[in-house]
């Protein structure tokens, strides 16, 4: 019950990716969701550092610039964390 839902990543002007999810209403008020991604299997892992939050300051999406995705694919990773998870 805590997994986000409606998870979307939207390329635009080459390179800048926004990316959005939903949280559900049964998590708790103090779950915090930290989103990563990659271009390849190869790399590490980028954190986001311009997060969107919703009112009650949760993360709920994130603003990435400078992106490159060479082969067609991005992997993606969601890490979610709170007491109650």
């Amino acid at each position: 019950g805590t997994a986000i839902e409606n998870f979307i990543c939207v390329i635009y002007n080459v390179s800048f990716m926004n990316c959005t999810w939903h949280v559900s209403r049964t998590v708790p008020g103090d779950t915090q969701y930290f989103l990563y991604w990659k271009s390849s299997q190869k790399e590490d892992f980028i954190g986001c550092q311009n997060y969107v939050k919703d009112n009650w300051g949760r993360h709920t999406g994130c603003r990435f610039q400078n992106v490159t995705i060479e082969d067609k694919r991005a992997y993606f990773l969601v890490n979610g964390s709170g007491q109650n998870i």
